[in-house]
Parts: structure tokens; C-alpha cells; sequence
């Protein structure tokens, strides 16, 4: 959303309070000013578009077993973490990064936490068939594996105009399907055939439910 600097005369009690609830906010003037604004002419900001997403994917994904919601580094990223039943229970923290714009936009990131080249090397071959499998169903899928992290580019939605809380649970949606099936994988190593069977028809059956798709 495009922003342009405004002369505005307002009173120095009014300029006051604002101040001071930023502050408390941990946000600035400008910004607390905008955010006001907004809601008083019941406009939804590109912020609080972010906010509302992310506070359903909060909701849906902490009653998840195995996913440990992680302190947020910025107010437009989520980020948890999961553990593998292999050795040692190695780590894998998700996050989920969306652009400050109407339409959705961003990337999810799944980054391992080890330095064991076994794993990583199953790991990689894990997205390798997750990366097939998505552009069998979703076309030209924009991603990047390498060792020990995975980011897949959210260019949109192919489908209806989703609301704040749908693209939060429709994202939810997609990552308890991708953590799924990584652990899926991990757990049939002796038969990848099996493994890339099951998981192809657990996504087939995802996008079906779900009706749109995610670029």
C-alpha cells in the first residue's frame, strides 16, 4: 500500500496520547495514527490483513500435537517448530512470510536443524518429491531446495478470494500437509514407493477439499 506524507493540524494533547500509546505499542506515531484511521473508516490495512492471518493460523496450529508455536521476529512472520522421530528427534522449524499487500504473496521456509548428512540427504530427497508432486498438481511451482532448507514461493491463490481467517486456515492447512508428509516419509524409508504414493494422494485429496490452490 502506497504511503505519502500529509499535513495534518491536531492538538499537542491529542499528539500527546498518541505518543504515548505508541510507545506502549512499541510502534510509531504514523503508524498508530494509520492503524486508527483505519479502523475508525473500517478499512482493512495490508497490517491488519497480516494480523488477522496470522492470529487463525495462532489459533489453528497451537492445538496441533508436535508444533511448538516460536516467538515471532516480525509482525509479518510465523514461525514454528516440530521434531522428526529419527535420530536424536532433529528439529524442523517452518515459518511462513507474507508481503504487506492485498493479494497474498510470500514464501514458507522449513529449515532442518542438523548437520548429520544422512538426514540431510533424506531431507532433500523428501522436497525433491514433494516439489514433483506439487507441479503435478499446481503447474509452475516456484521453489528451491538445498541442504537442510526448503523455500517455496507464494506467488497467490488460484481459486475464489479468500478472507484473512480462510487464508489462515488455508495455509494451516497446507503446512499440517507438509509436516505430515515429511514424517510420513521418514517413517516408510525402506519404501519410498509407498511413501511417495501416500503422499501424492494426500495432497490430491488436500487441493480437492480445499478448492483452490496455492502458486
Amino acid at each position: 500500500m502506497t504511503k505519502s506524507v500529509y499535513s495534518l493540524l491536531l492538538s499537542d494533547a491529542v499528539v500527546s496520547a498518541l505518543d504515548r500509546q505508541a510507545y506502549e505499542m512499541n510502534t510509531s506515531r504514523s503508524a498508530l495514527a494509520n492503524q486508527i484511521l483505519a479502523e475508525h473508516l473500517s478499512y482493512v490495512t495490508p497490517e491488519k490483513r497480516l494480523h488477522d492471518v496470522f492470529s487463525a493460523m495462532e489459533n489453528l496450529l497451537s492445538e496441533v500435537y508436535g508444533f511448538q508455536l516460536m516467538l515471532q521476529p516480525s509482525d509479518s512472520m510465523l514461525s514454528l517448530r516440530t521434531a522428526l522421530d529419527y535420530k536424536y528427534n532433529p528439529s524442523v522449524r517452518y515459518s511462513v512470510e507474507l508481503n504487506k499487500s492485498d493479494a497474498p504473496s510470500g514464501r514458507i521456509k522449513a529449515v532442518l536443524r542438523s548437520q548429520n548428512g544422512d538426514l540431510l540427504s533424506v531431507f532433500s530427497r523428501f522436497f525433491r518429491l514433494w516439489d514433483g508432486v506439487e507441479k503435478q498438481f499446481c503447474g509452475d511451482v516456484q521453489s528451491e531446495t538445498s541442504d537442510g532448507k526448503y523455500v517455496r514461493e507464494i506467488g497467490g491463490l488460484r481459486g475464489r478470494e479468500l478472507s484473512p481467517s480462510e487464508l489462515g486456515e488455508y495455509i494451516s492447512g497446507y503446512l499440517k500437509l507438509l509436516d505430515g508428509s515429511l514424517k510420513l516419509f521418514f517413517s516408510l524409508l525402506s519404501s519410498p514407493e509407498e511413501a511417495a504414493k501416500r503422499i501424492k494422494l494426500a495432497y490430491e485429496d488436500f487441493i480437492r477439499d480445499e478448492k483452490e490452490v496455492l502458486l
